[in-house]
C-alpha cells in the first residue's frame, strides 16, 4: 500500500450535455454556456471524443453549438478571456 493519499476516488465523470427531444432526438443547447465550456480546453479548444466520452454525432452537434455560442459572443474564441 502506497503511504501517499490519492487525490481522487478514480476518473472523474463525463459531463452530460446531450438532451433528448420527446420524439428521440438529440441537441445541445448552445445557450448552455456552463457545459459547453466544460467541454473546452483553457486555449478555447474543443476536445477530442475521447476526453468528451461523445458518439460521433454527439461530437458533431457539440461542435456546431460552440460555434453557434462563440459567434453569439456567449463563449470566446480565444483564451483571453476564458
Amino acid at each position: 500500500m502506497s503511504k501517499f493519499a490519492k487525490f481522487s476516488a478514480g476518473p472523474q465523470p463525463k459531463p452530460k450535455i446531450t438532451k433528448t427531444t420527446p420524439k428521440g432526438n438529440i441537441f445541445i443547447d448552445y445557450k448552455d454556456v456552463e457545459n459547453l465550456r466544460r467541454t473546452m480546453s483553457p486555449n478555447g479548444k474543443i476536445f477530442a471524443r475521447k476526453r468528451n466520452g461523445t458518439s460521433a454525432q454527439e461530437q458533431r452537434l457539440l461542435a456546431q453549438a460552440i460555434k453557434r455560442a462563440r459567434f453569439m459572443a456567449l463563449l470566446p474564441y480565444t483564451s483571453a478571456t476564458l
